[in-house]
């Protein structure tokens, strides 16, 4: 198939791109490269199945595809902060293109890459599909939340009115090859800071908690979702394996045998407390679940950050 990837240079989109080049598919990357960078798609280039079209989602576009993964937009709060009207325009209006596209090509599917953003301070753990959550909407980060929320209720929308084929997954915090250096998430900013032999910046007291995924194994839920017949989500795709922010910084420390220190600096303003989904409805459905232990996955994006620190 000719498969469109918006956000396709992107630390997912890359990877995305690379996993349905090597099943056959041709890939139209579509990326304004805010934050999706060149050096993750150099070698896709080469395989003669993968282009790249420079476009921002916020405008419209005409791509004829078979299929449309929908990734565009900043995802760590260092990126999507930097120009927050700009990160709602392209939660909201990169969706409406998208659905608008499925409609001109007949009713192609969309995958619409929500986040678990969308739970908030979730007053309910580990999270499941049908909570609601618990999201400021004018908080810092509501940019984002928001803007995801909003896509949402977009595919919905689209599906109910117009008939259009949507896949709606929720992806909880991934880790992985091709984060970028000033990406601002936890994992690589542990690894970094301990490579650089410089403190481990710790928000909060460390015992907040998160769950984290190697994009592998988030790729391959992505492609079953896709593929899935009667599911159109939404559906949690993260590893509920839950840590605290001090466990995981202990492991960094370990792994890379780092003499940084760990320091720590306030929580910012609404910050979740702890985060872990609930991948019953992702097991079920799509026959899916992570299989690559927090450990391991960290050596990997270590070996990684490496070479390029």
């Amino acid at each position: 198939m000719r498969i469109l990837v918006t956000g396709g240079a992107g630390f997912i989109g890359s990877h995305l791109s690379e996993f349905l080049i090597n099943r056959g598919h041709e890939v139209i990357c579509l990326d304004n490269f805010f934050t999706g960078q060149r050096k993750n798609i150099e070698q896709l280039e080469k395989s003669g199945r993968f282009s790249v079209m420079e476009h921002d989602v916020t405008e419209p576009f005409f791509v004829p595809v078979d299929e449309i993964y929908n990734l565009a937009c900043p995802a760590s709060p260092v990126h999507y902060q930097k120009d927050p009207i700009k990160t709602t325009n392209t939660s909201i209006l990169g969706a409406i293109h998208c659905l608008e596209l499925s409609i001109k090509l007949g009713g192609i599917k969309v995958l619409q890459a929500s986040t678990s953003e969308v739970y908030g301070d979730p007053s309910v753990h580990p999270q499941t599909e049908d909570y609601n959550g618990n999201v400021s909407p004018i908080g810092p980060r509501a940019c984002y939340d928001e803007g995801k929320r909003c896509a949402e209720t977009l595919c919905f929308d689209y599906y109910r009115q117009a008939a259009v084929p949507i896949r709606v997954v929720r992806i909880f915090n991934t880790y992985g090859p091709n984060m970028a250096v000033d990406d601002g998430r936890v994992v690589s900013n542990f690894i970094i800071q301990a490579l650089r032999g410089e403190d481990i910046t710790i928000y909060g007291d460390g015992r907040q908690t998160r769950s984290f995924c190697y994009v592998t194994d988030l790729i391959r839920g992505l492609y079953a979702m896709m593929d899935a017949k009667d599911c159109i989500g939404p559906v949690n795709l993260g590893n509920p394996g839950e840590f605290t922010m001090m466990e995981l910084a202990n492991l960094v420390l370990e792994l890379t045998e780092s003499k940084s220190k760990i320091v720590k600096r306030p929580l910012p303003e609404d910050d979740p407390r702890q985060r872990q989904p609930d991948i019953s409805l992702a097991n079920k459905q799509l026959s899916w679940k992570p299989e690559i232990a927090l450990r391991d996955g960290l050596e990997k994006t270590i070996e990684y950050f490496r070479r390029i620190v």
